[in-house]
């Protein structure tokens, strides 16, 4: 193995226990030499995509815990922010459990607000959210989840949620139809971003369908790594999937970007060989990328409405 591969630790954690959860982030940060000094800036994005089809569809609350306790730890200035699709950051923590689970932890939840724009590879631009542009690294927590436009949903399509509000409803509708256009600006999104450092929750998946709405599924897997799309490329090797069932995947392969062939990672805990994926199931359809015009109005609608619901001090 080349001494310049990337490395992607994977470790078993068969449960959200406190005692195993923080053993198992203690050991797969070791193992990449995550080692963030005292006073770095971090900014934790979890996945907050919609509380209202039930907690699977967001971040474990004791996962969230543990990766703050960790970087607490180290002395770090922690945030935990997110763009939801419906609803503020705050507003999504509360009704799944990660804000109770924070109590105590003198760390904020934040809506990932004040746009950047960000020029595309492809043309046109997008607007990133400064916040996040600002952190001096992003502690990247995605959920493993089956996803009914993707397919699988991972460590880089978390970082879309960067982007702020309505914008990543609208790239759907300006960027869907186009051939690659929607994953090559999630990569550039992803680019764009500071240093980011993924803690990644496959101890309960989703799958058969998704990003909300799925079932749960137990891997019992914890992974990590300096670099997103490494991690992914060993998560689409534990479930034997192709480029061509990725279409993320196929352009980050087209672009030639470092960690999307799975020679260029290492190994340092557990090989992906030694987690049984048999049984997790992938959406059998996918269905369009783009949002009709119908829908982004009603999107919007709705976004609005569940803001209204919160109260004051939810939209922060």
């Amino acid at each position: 193995m080349s001494t310049t591969a990337t490395p992607v630790a994977l470790t078993h954690c068969p449960s959200y226990d406190t005692v195993v959860l923080t053993q198992s982030v203690a050991s797969v940060f070791s193992a990449i030499d995550f080692a963030p000094a005292s006073g770095t800036r971090v900014l934790i994005k979890p996945n907050l995509v919609s509380a209202s089809k039930g907690p699977l569809g967001c971040s474990e609350p004791a996962m969230v815990r543990a990766a703050c306790l960790w970087l607490k730890d180290h002395g770090c200035r922690v945030t935990v922010g997110d763009s939801p699709a419906f609803g503020s950051a705050k507003g999504v923590a509360d009704k799944v459990g990660i804000t109770a689970a924070l109590k105590g932890l003198d760390v904020p939840i934040i809506s990932l607000g004040k746009p950047r724009p960000l020029d595309l590879s492809f043309g046109g631009c997008i607007g990133l959210s400064a916040m996040a542009c600002e952190a001096d690294i992003i502690l990247n927590l995605p959920r493993l989840k089956a996803h009914c436009q993707m397919t699988i949903t991972a460590s880089v399509k978390n970082l879309f949620g960067c982007v702020t509000g309505m914008r990543k409803a609208i790239a759907h509708t300006r960027f869907g139809e186009q051939d690659n256009r929607f994953e090559a600006m999630i990569l550039d999104v992803a680019a764009a971003l500071p240093p980011v450092v993924t803690l990644l929750d496959g101890v309960n998946c989703m799958h058969v369908t998704g990003p909300t709405g799925g079932e749960t599924f137990e891997l019992g897997l914890i992974g990590a790594s300096n670099c997103p799309v490494s991690l992914d490329t060993a998560l689409y090797s534990i479930l034997h999937l192709s480029p061509g069932a990725i279409a993320l995947w196929r352009e980050a392969q087209a672009r030639n970007t470092p960690g999307a062939q799975l020679h260029e990672l290492s190994f340092p805990l557990e090989q992906p060989e030694a987690f049984d994926a048999t049984g997790f199931e992938i959406p059998g359809q996918l269905t369009p990328v783009s949002f009709h015009p119908v829908r982004l109005a009603k999107g919007a609608l709705k976004r609005v409405l569940t803001r209204l619901k919160e109260t004051p001090g939810d939209q922060n």
